[in-house]
């Protein structure tokens, strides 16, 4: 069986935040909108959590069977994935039938730059 991606192609390195820290620079419009977009979407509880689920599971990258259960239906679980998937913050990959979910590197190295108020 092929494998074939789903939902969005990766994060393009110029889409990755890659803005200076907060306290060193000021944000251009469209830093702040592609940030504004990740934080909205970590912004909610479930997705949070399954963020969380897929950023410390083993090997970097969780099954969708193995982090659905978050207290909310399938289709639910299915809904938030696809919001952090399009915000940038997840990759994902069907394999058979099931969905891999990883963390978006640069997405993730480029929102701890942002915070690093240090400096």
């Amino acid at each position: 069986m092929s494998n074939s991606r789903v939902g969005l192609p990766p994060v393009e390195p110029e889409a990755a935040p890659c803005c200076p820290p907060l306290a060193s620079a000021e944000l251009s419009e469209a830093d702040a909108a592609r940030t504004a977009a990740m934080f909205k979407a970590l912004g909610d509880p479930v997705r949070l959590r399954l963020f969380s689920k897929v950023a410390s599971h083993p090997g970097g990258e969780a099954c969708v069977c193995d982090i659905q259960d978050v207290g909310v239906s399938q289709p639910t679980v299915s809904h938030h994935l696809k919001k952090l998937r399009e915000a940038g913050l997840l990759s994902s990959e069907r394999r058979g039938t099931w969905v891999y979910y990883r963390v978006e590197p640069a997405a993730l190295a480029g929102l701890a730059r942002l915070l690093d108020l240090d400096r």
